[in-house]
């Protein structure tokens, strides 16, 4: 992403990477940047930027550690195998606070990381924050008829429904992956990709022509793509990226609407998949309630927090004691609408 200006001055994501050596060998590293704006980031926090210049004060530039524009939980401080990780853990925390207190920045933020990370830094002064995304479990269907015999008569029927009116509108829809998705597959969907921001931001999306392009030479591996084509014809794609268990659906375009496509290519294309190659999880992004009603379960997703203000750093402390509250909550919530038959059953029971 840097090597395309994805990431960088110019974007307002610029690099500012910690790295750990012993001697000559590197032995631990933080994916960190300094941020001039909200965007790509995915843990909402305008409320405190708000509430900071109310105050007369500067919220921006804030250091972050996280994958641009990726509101996927994974690692986030790395190190040797052969190394202490939990030492590692502090001291790259301890090192953000250090660029904070050496610069202008307001605060550091660990985006996304596994909860234990924010167990270890909650020491050094970092609060744990809580999310909730949407994620599909695989439990060991063989086939797409497996999965919606889970759910509820009338939630079954409406995902056929949508399913059959891809069908209906002569769509066809291929599965590319690795080297058989060629330049003017990438071409197509970086077009897709651009006009629908375009149309739904007014800006033109994070990613560039660039970047989708050098994909192929850096990880083509790791690529899958759903391309729709109507009368001979490409309308829409989505491209998806994965681990050795898990699916990670990432960006869509679409060139014209129709009805239910983006639920084809980005749901059911995705799941389809899964169940084909016995991935564990999808992993389809950030919000989308909408995606209870297809079969993905709630899931909390953390990030962790140090301000430099104190009086700020407590304020959000007591602020992020009741959202826990708030998120424990909504999931409780949106567990019990989950459109599986035993779920239901177990709800009403519960009603009683």
């Amino acid at each position: 992403m840097e090597e395309t200006q994805a990431v960088g001055l110019k974007s307002g994501w610029i690099p500012q990477y910690l790295v750990v050596y012993r001697g000559d060998e590197l032995i631990g590293a933080a994916p960190c940047f300094i941020k001039t704006h909200p965007y790509g980031e995915y843990v909402f926090d305008w409320a405190w930027a708000e509430a900071y210049e109310d105050a007369g004060l500067e919220y921006y530039p804030k250091l972050i550690c996280a994958i641009p524009f990726t509101p996927a939980t994974g690692p986030r401080f790395l190190c040797r195998d052969s190394e202490d990780a939990q030492q590692m853990h502090r001291l790259l925390a301890n090192a953000m606070r250090s660029v904070v207190d050496q610069t202008a920045c307001s605060g550091a933020h660990i985006l996304f990381p596994e909860q234990s990370l924010c167990v270890q830094t909650k020491p050094i002064g970092f609060l744990e924050r809580r999310a909730v995304q949407f994620h599909w479990q695989n439990k060991d269907y063989g086939c797409f008829d497996d999965f919606l015999a889970q759910m509820t008569a009338r939630k079954r029927k409406n995902i056929r429904k949508e399913r059959q009116r891809i069908e209906q509108q002569q769509i066809e829809v291929e599965i590319l992956e690795g080297d058989a998705i060629t330049q003017e597959h990438w071409q197509l969907f970086a077009r897709f990709y651009t006009n629908t921001y375009l149309k739904r931001s007014g800006h033109t999306g994070y990613l560039n022509d660039e970047l989708f392009h050098q994909l192929v030479q850096t990880m083509s591996d790791a690529l899958v793509m759903a391309l729709a084509r109507k009368n001979g014809q490409y309308i829409a794609g989505a491209l998806y990226f994965k681990s050795d268990d898990t699916l990670y659906g990432r960006y869509w375009g679409c060139s014209q609407e129709f009805d239910n496509l983006h639920f084809e290519l980005c749901y059911y294309r995705g799941i389809d998949y899964c169940i084909q190659h016995g991935f564990k999880k999808f992993d389809a992004g950030a919000q989308g309630e909408h995606k209870l009603l297809r079969g993905f379960e709630p899931v909390i997703t953390y990030s962790a927090h140090y301000l430099e203000h104190q009086g700020f750093h407590q304020a959000i402390a007591d602020y992020l004691q009741r959202e826990h509250k708030l998120i424990d909550g909504y999931v409780e919530d949106a567990i019990a609408h989950l459109p599986y038959r035993q779920n239901v059953e177990s709800h009403d029971t519960h009603n009683e």
